[in-house]
């Protein structure tokens, strides 16, 4: 009878051993396969059109071809890889365009990261260039710290950084190079 538990011990001691050693596996591969899994959109939608307003009055549309959702994700965010065109409006309803080759909106924030030929064209025929600009949707705000050419009835310069309302009537930047209309009073 002692050989019998002694034999059923060593059995069920030899078992647990297998098994944790099976067990023991590569866990690489399930990582990976997480993190990809995490880079995975949550949905992908064609020919997108959002609408952004307040007080039942339209501040911005913004279209695109294709939209990715990554909503799932640690910092939500929503991507734009075929470019996206958004169109704003002042307080007067004027409309301004932004368009650019490749966009992200940052859902928590309301800031549009927009990268790649950049192209800003306001109703007064301005029109600001640049390869990467950021628009926060909150505070109609407009910045960026690449270079940038801007172009207006009253301007034509070129300089690095931008920061200013998009209206461009309260803006900074950085060493301004061209020429600016200066009026007498």
């Amino acid at each position: 009878m002692k050989n019998i538990f002694f034999l059923l011990k060593n059995l069920l001691i030899s078992v647990i051993i297998v098994c944790s050693i099976s067990s023991c596996g590569n866990q690489d591969e399930k990582i990976i396969d997480n993190k990809k899994f995490e880079r995975e959109p949550l949905g992908i939608a064609y020919n997108v059109k959002m609408f952004y307003s307040d007080s039942a009055k339209t501040k911005a549309i913004l279209t695109s071809p294709k939209h990715n959702d990554f909503t799932n994700q640690t910092l939500n965010y929503s991507e734009f890889p075929d470019g996206v065109n958004v169109t704003f409006f002042d307080i007067n309803s004027n409309k301004n365009t932004i368009v650019s080759d490749y966009g992200i909106l940052y859902n928590s924030t309301s800031i549009v990261d927009l990268r790649g030929n950049v192209i800003l064209k306001s109703h007064d025929n301005s029109v600001l260039k640049t390869s990467q600009l950021f628009w926060d949707a909150e505070s109609d705000w407009i910045f960026t710290e690449e270079d940038f050419t801007f172009t207006s009835e009253d301007y034509n310069m070129s300089a690095v950084r931008l920061d200013t309302n998009k209206e461009f009537s309260d803006f900074q930047t950085g060493e301004i190079k061209g020429e600016v209309l200066i009026k007498d009073e």
